[in-house]
């Protein structure tokens, strides 16, 4: 049986704890949990027009990781493209102070920001393998 190829837009945004959060899950989901399957679309492309990502998001499931409830990824995704298949507020999982916190940069992450990213992927998890 063919496995199925789904997208997952991540948060690009850099001011927030949450958003290098969503980047690292992402990321785990990409090289650990499902490589091969899973494509991620670049938001800021996504946004600015870019035909491919907007067309894949049409054509294949997405899932929006969203560092803040402002769910831009989201948002874009639905306004651009299609209705997510799932969606990811990365405050609804660690909470809304230290979502908002500020952002880390990969060299400084800590056992409890790896605990944080495993605990976004397996969401995404839950949601991927629902589909």
């Amino acid at each position: 049986m063919a496995e199925k190829k789904i997208g997952v837009v991540a948060c690009s945004g850099e001011e927030c704890l949450g958003g290098t959060i969503s980047r690292l899950a992402v990321r785990k989901i990409m090289e650990k949990d499902r490589p091969g399957v899973t494509t991620t679309l670049c938001l800021p492309l996504f946004i600015a027009g870019d035909g491919g990502e907007r067309e894949f998001a049409k054509n294949y499931p997405t899932i929006s990781v969203d560092g803040c409830s402002k769910c831009c990824a989201k948002r874009a995704i639905e306004k651009f493209s299609a209705e997510v298949s799932g969606s990811i507020d990365i405050e609804a999982i660690i909470g809304k102070e230290l979502a908002l916190d500020a952002p880390l940069s990969t060299r400084n992450l800590t056992e409890h920001h790896q605990k944080m990213v495993d605990q976004v992927s397996a969401e995404i998890l839950k949601i991927y393998d629902s589909l």
